[in-house]
């Protein structure tokens, strides 16, 4: 009885039509959110209340579905997702209304809409690998940091007269320094130095190559490799689920049947050997 009920949730977690329907209701989740935030009339309150009262159970619903489904039930609370879409529904389950926990509750159904990167799979290949790309992300940060003091104390030292609001001291500085690697405007700081500095724009220019041109780069770069990763790994997971045989796979196979028709040589010839003997 549990095996045929665990069969039946499985192809319905696997169903597109079901899978389209929880990404229908987290768009639903997100208009809900966003229309209390407007003045409603007592109509519109009833109906965004039936609504979240709706969208929670569905959300425990789904939640359920997966959790029987699931053929290792130990390891499905070690996955960060399956964690926080469970913490999202059970804070979602507070009453909302005179409550002491009423604003984490709204602050929680915030994050249902989060909810869209854990159902599709593309989302949470990038999510993770942002995640993962954060300590090589460090190094660069790092780096880019050291960049931005050194601007910022040359700068601060050359251009304190020039401006003080924008190169007053180094922390000021370095807020300055961040606005021109955005390029909000940096023409025009660069041209009030250019006034007293002519040879300024220098200045300006190298630091832009460093951080604007250079460092990006770094970073896109460090995400996308990760990310091919991530989606490598993702692509061997449908294929272990789907038990569609991956190249690796293949070879192993044909190692094996090559050892074994060796050995099938190996003992015909001994046995001709022998009767040659004979």
């Amino acid at each position: 009885m549990y095996e045929t009920i665990k069969t039946r949730l499985n192809n319905l977690k696997n169903n597109k039509a079901f899978e389209l329907s929880v990404v229908a209701v987290i768009i639903i989740s997100a208009l809900e959110i966003g229309a209390k935030t407007f003045p409603l009339s007592s109509g519109a309150v009833s109906v965004t209340h039936v609504l979240d009262i709706f969208i929670t159970l569905f959300f425990l619903f789904e939640l359920s579905v997966r959790f029987i489904a699931d053929e290792n039930k130990k390891r499905f609370f070690t996955k960060g997702w399956n964690i926080f879409d469970t913490l999202v529904v059970v804070i979602s389950l507070i009453p909302i209304n005179d409550s002491e926990m009423a604003l984490l509750a709204r602050l929680v159904r915030v994050f249902r809409v989060l909810r869209m990167v854990s159902v599709v799979p593309e989302l949470r290949v990038l999510i993770n690998s942002l995640i993962k790309a954060l300590p090589q992300l460090g190094y660069v940060i790092l780096l880019m940091f050291i960049i931005f003091y050194i601007y910022a104390a040359i700068g601060s030292f050359i251009f304190n007269e020039i401006n003080p609001k924008l190169w007053g001291d180094i922390a000021i500085s370095m807020l300055t320094l961040f606005r021109i690697m955005t390029f909000e405007d940096w023409t025009d700081i660069q041209y009030e130095t250019m006034e007293v500095y002519p040879m300024s724009w220098v200045f300006y220019l190298s630091f832009i190559f460093f951080t604007a041109f250079a460092f990006l780069n770094m970073v896109i770069g460090i995400v996308v490799n990760v990310m091919e990763d991530e989606r490598s790994k993702l692509r061997k997971e449908k294929e272990s689920a789907q038990n569609i045989p991956t190249i690796e796979d293949l070879h192993s196979e044909i190692q094996q049947l090559k050892a074994l028709i060796i050995s099938q040589q190996q003992s015909t010839n001994d046995l001709t050997n022998k009767e040659h003997l004979s």
